[in-house]
């Protein structure tokens, strides 16, 4: 069974590299860092020892019209109580000014366990597919004629590509994910000729202190675009601390993202707070752009709510995306 599952994954591995049409899909905040690491790297569809069904909201520049605004869901799990294969499903609601994108997608991911002991070791290989729907809404353009007002509202559908590996030893977590495996084209815009929006992350976290008052976990994530040569940098770190059935944590973010074809480098710095009850999970976050040029003042707002499904006992000590911390739900 294992060997079979490894063959397909090269399989599809081969068939990915094989150029097409699509556009970049969901994108990359700091909603990972509320026990979401799923929504960046498919290699964690039902990686832990829990089912995990996540909803977030966030809205940028509040009280700019048209401002960003985005809307997800996603649930993943494994196949059985004894498999070491996982799904996933994420559909999102991407919405910037007179643009919007409504997409789907399912990922699947397999397991290798590799613990000789106590301590949690495991190797994960993910796929993941998304079918997008881009809409470009110019009922209220008026153009150069005052008066006039277009009636054109551009649709078109779009799918794309992520592979992702993932290992874990105890409370290291390390991902790899190629996003956006297939050229793209910027299909709303009707320009034809491809583009290169391939993204590769890099995520690194380590956790520790638990035999300590308050539990730390220090993380990093790169991200480079290969079309545009830019390089996005997350330095994290999140603290812990836990009463009976109730975890209170809190994290700080700082991103930078180093544009070559940029002088003006943005910075944005989040703090996150978050709490779990048994299953539940709680979190807000508060993303503020450092730059000494700001389109707005009010920042960045996210909300996660998060339930726990079918917690099973731990199978050693591991990072707490490996460990959900309650009992079922």
């Amino acid at each position: 069974m294992k060997f079979t599952s490894i063959k397909i994954c090269l399989l599809f591995i081969v068939l990915f590299s094989i150029k097409n049409q699509a556009q970049e899909t969901l994108p990359i905040y700091t909603d990972y860092l509320s026990d979401n690491v799923f929504l960046v790297h498919p290699s964690a569809a039902g990686i832990g020892n829990s089912s995990k069904l996540r909803l977030t909201a966030r809205q940028q520049w509040i009280g700019v019209p048209n401002a960003p605004a985005l809307q997800t869901v996603s649930f993943h799990t494994k196949f059985g109580e004894e498999s070491n294969a996982g799904y996933g499903l994420v559909l999102f609601n991407d919405k910037n000014g007179f643009h919007s994108q409504q997409g789907m997608q399912g990922a699947y991911a397999y397991h290798l366990p590799m613990s000789t002991s106590k301590m949690f070791q495991q190797l994960s290989f993910g796929l993941a597919f998304s079918f997008v729907q881009n809409q470009s809404d110019q009922r209220t353009f008026s153009g150069d004629r005052p008066g006039v007002v277009s009636q054109i509202i551009e649709s078109t559908s779009y799918y794309n590509a992520d592979f992702s590996l993932a290992y874990h030893r105890g409370g290291l977590s390390s991902y790899f994910t190629v996003k956006n495996l297939f050229l793209t084209a910027k299909n709303n815009l009707n320009v034809q000729e491809p583009l290169d929006l391939r993204n590769y992350i890099l995520s690194v976290g380590y956790y520790f202190g638990q035999e300590r008052f308050v539990q730390f976990e220090p993380s990093v994530m790169l991200q480079i675009r290969e079309g545009t040569k830019e390089r996005i940098a997350d330095l994290n770190f999140k603290a812990y601390k836990t009463f009976k059935n109730t975890q209170f944590w809190a994290a700080l973010s700082y991103r930078r993202n180093f544009d070559a074809s940029s002088e003006d480098n943005s910075s944005y710095i989040s703090p996150l707070i978050g709490v779990n009850y048994k299953n539940l999970m709680f979190s807000y976050t508060h993303t503020k752009q450092l730059n000494d040029v700001l389109f707005a003042e009010n920042g960045f707002h996210q909300i996660s709510i998060g339930f726990n499904l079918w917690t099973r006992e731990p199978r050693g000590a591991a990072c707490p995306n490996i460990n959900a911390s309650y009992g079922s739900f």
